[in-house]
C-alpha cells in the first residue's frame, strides 16, 4: 500500500530531496517542533540565545541562579558564558538521536564563536577548538571576514567542524569552501582523520538583500521592486553552480529567511535550509508547491537590472567581486557584526540586571 499520510511541505521536502534544514534556533519548544518535521540541526547564537532566554526563562532561571551561587567570583560575562554554552547544549541533547541515526553526519547544533574576536584568530580558533569538545556533536560558527577565513582553515585542521557565517557574497563562500578544503588536506596529510566532518559555508540570503534595499535607498537607486528580493536567491544560485563545479567540501546553507523565495527557490539542492520557527509554521500552512527550484535560474532581466544598477550586488555576485581583506568592510558584513556584538553586550546586560544585580527598586518574584 503506498504511504498516503500527510507530510507537511517541509518533511516533504526533506524526503523527496537532498535538501536538508535545520531549526534556526535551539529553543526547547521550537527545536522539538522542528525534529517532528524532519529537520536534522539546529544553530545558536548571542542573538538567538537572548531570545530563548526571554521565551524558556523557566527553563533556566533556577539554573541561572545556582550558577551564581556556586560561583561567587565569577563575573557577569563568567555566568553568561557558561549559559550560553549550556543553552546550546541542551540543543545538541535534543539532536543527538538524529546525530547518531544518521551516523554522525547530521544532527549537530551550531553555536557561534564570541563575534567580538573578529580580529583575533587565534581566540577564535581556541574557543572552536572549546566549543566542538563540549559534545560529539557540536558545529562552530567563524565569521567571514579576513581572519574569519583563517580562522576557520586552521580550525577544520583541528578537526573542528565548521560553519562559516556572517557571509553574504558569492566571494565568501569560495573563500570559506577553500579554506575548509586546504584545512581538510592539511589533516589527511598527517593521516588525521576528516571522514565524518561536516563543515558548512552559510549565506544569509535574508541579509543579502536586506543591504541591497539599504544601498538603492541610501544612494537613491531606482530598481524595480519586485526585483529587490532575488538579490541573495542569485547569489546563493551562483554559489551553488561554483560550489559543485569545484566539488568544495564544505555544505551550502541558506540562513536568514525574509520570504518563502528562501525556502521554495532552493528546493532540491544537496544544501541545509536554516529556518525560524515562525516561516517553518508559515510554509507548513502554505499551498506553495514542493518542487525542485535549485537549478532554475533567476530571470536573466532580474541579474541584469540589479547588476547594472547596484555596485554592492555586483560585489556579491561575481567570484572576484572583492577581496578577502574586503569582506571586513562589506556593508552587509559591517552591519551584522555589529548587530552580533550588541547582542553578546545585551545577553551580558540580562545576565547582570535580572539575575545578578536585579533592581532593587523593583520587587523581585520567585
Amino acid at each position: 500500500m503506498p504511504d498516503t499520510a500527510y507530510k507537511s511541505p517541509l518533511h516533504e521536502t526533506v524526503s523527496a530531496y537532498p535538501t536538508d534544514f535545520w531549526n534556526d534556533s535551539c529553543s526547547v519548544g521550537e527545536l522539538t517542533y522542528a525534529i517532528e518535521h524532519g529537520a536534522v540541526g539546529a544553530t545558536s547564537n548571542p542573538t538567538i540565545v537572548e531570545q530563548v532566554l526571554n521565551m524558556e526563562r523557566h527553563l533556566w532561571k533556577d539554573r541561572i541562579y545556582e550558577l551564581i551561587e556556586h560561583n561567587p567570583s565569577w563575573s557577569d560575562e563568567d555566568v553568561m558564558g557558561e549559559v550560553f554554552e549550556e543553552i546550546a547544549l541542551k540543543g545538541a541533547e535534543l539532536l543527538l538521536p538524529v546525530f547518531e541515526r544518521e551516523n554522525g553526519m547530521k544532527g549537530r547544533l551550531s553555536i557561534q564563536t564570541n563575534p567580538s574576536y573578529y580580529r583575533n584568530v587565534e581566540a577564535m580558533v581556541e574557543q572552536g577548538v572549546r566549543y566542538d569538545s563540549l559534545a560529539r556533536n557540536m558545529q562552530v560558527k567563524f565569521p567571514a571576514t579576513s581572519l574569519g577565513i583563517a580562522a576557520m582553515e586552521e580550525a577544520t585542521y583541528r578537526g573542528v567542524n565548521i560553519n562559516g557565517t556572517v557571509s553574504f557574497t558569492v566571494p565568501q563562500a569560495v573563500a570559506i569552501g577553500e579554506a575548509v578544503d586546504r584545512g581538510l588536506a592539511r589533516r589527511e596529510a598527517e593521516g588525521l582523520p576528516t571522514d565524518t566532518m561536516t563543515p558548512v559555508t552559510t549565506i544569509m540570503v535574508g541579509r543579502t538583500d536586506d543591504w541591497i534595499q539599504v544601498v538603492t535607498k541610501r544612494d537613491g537607486v531606482i530598481v524595480s521592486p519586485h526585483y529587490l528580493p532575488w538579490a541573495g536567491v542569485a547569489v546563493f544560485k551562483k554559489a551553488y553552480e561554483i560550489y559543485k563545479e569545484r566539488g568544495f567540501r564544505s555544505r551550502l546553507l541558506a540562513a536568514a529567511f525574509r520570504h518563502h523565495l528562501h525556502w521554495s527557490e532552493f528546493i532540491g539542492g544537496d544544501i541545509i535550509l536554516t529556518i525560524p520557527s515562525t516561516w517553518q509554521k508559515l510554509f507548513n500552512a502554505s499551498a506553495v508547491e514542493v518542487k525542485a527550484r535549485i537549478d532554475d535560474p533567476v530571470a536573466p532581466e532580474i541579474i541584469a537590472e540589479l547588476y547594472d544598477r547596484v555596485p554592492d550586488f555586483r560585489k556579491a555576485y561575481d567570484e572576484d567581486g572583492m577581496t578577502i581583506e574586503e569582506f571586513d568592510t562589506y556593508g552587509a558584513t559591517v552591519r551584522t557584526l555589529r548587530g552580533f556584538v550588541a547582542s553578546y553586550h545585551e545577553l551580558t546586560r540580562v545576565i547582570r540586571e535580572d539575575f545578578m544585580l536585579p533592581n532593587p527598586d523593583v520587587q523581585q518574584t520567585s
